[in-house]
């Protein structure tokens, strides 16, 4: 079998070739087979000069006419060959050695290869690959496609095209087997996998070209649905995986109708919802997995709290964990004046304590005495010893890494015993990309938000504008509503962005003296942060000039004015964070987007977007078509989403037909799905027990 060939076998494979194969995730045959062309050159005809099309890859025949140094910034050599109609094509080589130009003697015939192009002396090839040839007997043409692959430094396409050669020699004795169900390639009406590699490697030139370029032929699709179906099943053996495990079953709490009765305000229906599928599957005996997706504003922090009751009034411990100090300052906030009046101990860890506080708390979590622990990363330091932790509760998921959540969660493991699991988010997924990224969980979505809430008004505005959005807020801020004012990072180093918000707050305290500005950014100490966010939320502060790091979790409902700086350097999911930090008081909302012109096209669509819409699912559909997966999700969260061939920006399309397929094979077929695992994740299969 392939898949058990070491690519040692091949010839020319040696221990510096093996390592930059590994590089390319290549540890067998069978790898070489599916680490598909980038794109194709067509060597199978010779094209007359006068009938190519200039931006198209064409083989040209020609007898040289000329060559000439010329001198400038760039010495190049210039070879002129003409066809036998007399037409000239120039080519230009700027890598040359002065041997090499004395081989283009006058009257030799050349075979070159390479993109026509429009030069300032007519048509012209720049660097193409070129042979000598007799006329009377010229070699012969390839007679398929010739591909190009993705490579690595010190790996040639030449050194790279032999190998994939010998391994396809090797396939045609031994085909691979054939996984998937014949139901699903007719249903589907895809072609079997031995021919779509064979088609990949070597196209035909009848074979459809556009199609394969716009990776939309049956064989690329093929590829495209296996991958897929092996990385969705994977998902539903890891959530089979957690199904056995054993968890405390949490009985539902009379204290959660105390907190909701001492509510200020009533929960909306998809809170009541949400609770209700969280509660419920805390009264199960295996963990539950839950993620749960709220815009921001729309209340996920009061499902939290009560989820942590159900858990502390049972007698166990809960786990907070936030990726920011002033998300988890906040946190903590609510939990104490929602959880001490029941006389839930709430306690919190983070890296800014003195020692003494710290062993305190400790000593806390511990004994128990502390049922609810609020912190950031510090929660999954090794001196952190739960007594008995039956719940963790993980706010914006993304900002974590994988082995980070399973940190905290190995922590309660007790006598086999494994905590609940609550995940949330505010950054809105796409619904296909929560299926692939999130597919071992349940997912649920608070998708209302608060009554009473008013749309936040958005304008766009050239960075011209500058100085008349400053006076505008002045004269706001001293009607009395509170603004902020965000200085993205304009470039990457924590020391200039927090120099821009400085300068900022700058500017307003020269031009105003009686506005009373606070400036946070990352370079401040975590008490000097708080500090300031607290002088803000309790009006102490007119203004707040602030860098990204208010993006989560600052909630000052009389702030009804934010100002983006440089709106056009950032993705839609942060303008929209940002912009939710507004908008959650009585107070009309308004957020201005200012940008430095000129705007690219994919910058005005972002900024249109942001004006047009408040919804956070249909922006993050909107991201998604922008950026792709990896930066909506964090390049730490991708651990377990680097496909070979599938892409879930262009696929998205076959990710529900991946999951229902998936179901079925997982549920009928267990041997398959190994051995389905085994071809497309093989050396990278350990991210599933991560």
């Amino acid at each position: 079998m392939l898949s058990e060939y070491s690519l040692n076998n091949l010839k020319g494979v040696g221990p510096k070739q093996l390592e930059k194969l590994q590089k390319l995730g290549l540890f067998v045959v069978e790898d070489l087979l599916f680490h598909l062309p980038l794109r194709y050159q067509d060597k199978t005809k010779v094209t007359a000069i006068e009938m190519a099309r200039i931006g198209s890859e064409v083989l040209i025949d020609g007898e040289i006419f000329s060559q000439a140094l010329t001198r400038g910034k760039r010495n190049s050599l210039l070879v002129k060959i003409q066809s036998q109609e007399g037409t000239i094509l120039t080519l230009r080589f700027f890598h040359f050695h002065y041997r090499q130009a004395q081989q283009f003697t006058r009257g030799k015939n050349l075979r070159v290869f390479g993109e026509l192009r429009s030069g300032p002396n007519g048509l012209e090839m720049v660097h193409p690959s070129y042979q000598f040839i007799t006329p009377n007997n010229p070699p012969e043409l390839e007679s398929t496609l010739t591909p190009t692959y993705p490579t690595t430094e010190g790996l040639g396409q030449a050194s790279l095209l032999k190998l994939i050669q010998q391994a396809i020699t090797l396939f045609k004795q031994h085909p691979l087997q054939e996984l998937l169900p014949q139901r699903l390639l007719n249903e589907l009406q895809l072609p079997d996998l031995n021919s779509a590699i064979l088609t990949l490697h070597q196209p035909q030139p009848e074979d459809d070209l556009e199609k394969i370029k716009q990776f939309s032929h049956p064989a690329q699709q093929r590829l495209i649905v296996e991958e897929l179906i092996s990385q969705q099943a994977g998902l539903q053996l890891l959530r089979q995986t957690e199904q056995k495990r054993s968890a405390p079953a949490l009985p539902h709490s009379q204290a959660c109708n105390a907190l909701l009765a001492s509510l200020p305000f009533t929960l909306t229906q998809a809170q009541q919802r949400v609770l209700q599928e969280i509660q419920k599957d805390l009264t199960l005996p295996h963990p539950m997995q839950r993620l749960v997706q709220g815009d921001v504003g729309s209340g996920k922090t009061v499902i939290a709290a009560l989820a942590a009751i159900q858990a502390a009034d049972a007698g166990y411990q809960v786990a907070v964990m936030a990726p920011t100090e002033i998300l988890a300052e906040q946190h903590l906030n609510a939990f104490l004046e929602w959880l001490e009046p029941l006389n839930i101990k709430v306690a919190a860890l983070n890296g800014r304590m003195k020692t003494a506080e710290k062993r305190f708390q400790l000593a806390q979590i511990e004994s128990g005495e502390a049922k609810v622990v609020i912190g950031t990363h510090a929660l999954f330091q090794d001196s952190v010893i739960f007594n008995q932790l039956g719940l963790v509760v993980i706010d914006e998921q993304h900002r974590f890494g994988v082995h980070q959540r399973l940190a905290l969660h190995e922590k309660g493991q007790n006598q086999e015993i494994h905590p609940h699991q609550l995940v949330m988010t505010a950054t809105p997924i796409p619904r296909t990309l929560a299926m692939t990224a999130y597919g071992d969980l349940d997912l649920s979505v608070i998708d209302e938000l608060p009554p009473g809430r008013k749309p936040i008004e958005t304008a766009v505005l050239s960075n011209e504008k500058r100085a008349s959005v400053m006076e505008h807020l002045y004269a706001k801020c001293k009607q009395g509503i509170q603004a902020y004012w965000v200085c993205p990072l304009i470039e990457e180093s924590e020391l200039l962005h927090a120099q821009a918000a400085e300068v900022t707050a700058t500017q307003f305290t020269d031009y105003w003296p009686d506005l009373r500005v606070g400036l946070v950014h990352g370079r401040l100490k975590g008490e000097q942060k708080a500090a300031v966010m607290n002088a803000f939320k309790n009006h102490e502060l007119d203004l707040l000039v602030a860098t990204t790091v208010i993006e989560v979790g600052v909630n000052v409902p009389n702030s009804s004015l934010m100002i983006i700086e440089n709106a056009e350097r950032l993705g839609l999911a942060q303008l929209h964070q940002l912009r939710g930090r507004v908008g959650r008081g009585d107070l009309q909302s308004h957020c201005v987007l200012l940008y430095q012109a000129p705007l690219s096209e994919t910058g005005k669509a972002r900024l249109n977007i942001m004006r047009d819409t408040t919804d956070g699912f249909r922006i993050a559909e909107e991201d998604l078509k922008i950026r792709g997966p990896g930066e909506i999700l964090g390049t730490k969260q991708t651990g377990g989403l680097q496909f070979r061939i599938a892409d879930l920006k262009r696929d998205s399309q076959w990710i529900p037909t991946a999951q229902h397929w998936a179901q079925i094979l997982v549920k009928e077929d267990a041997k398959i799905v190994e051995k389905l695992q085994a071809r497309w994740v093989g050396e990278k299969i350990e991210y599933q027990h991560a």
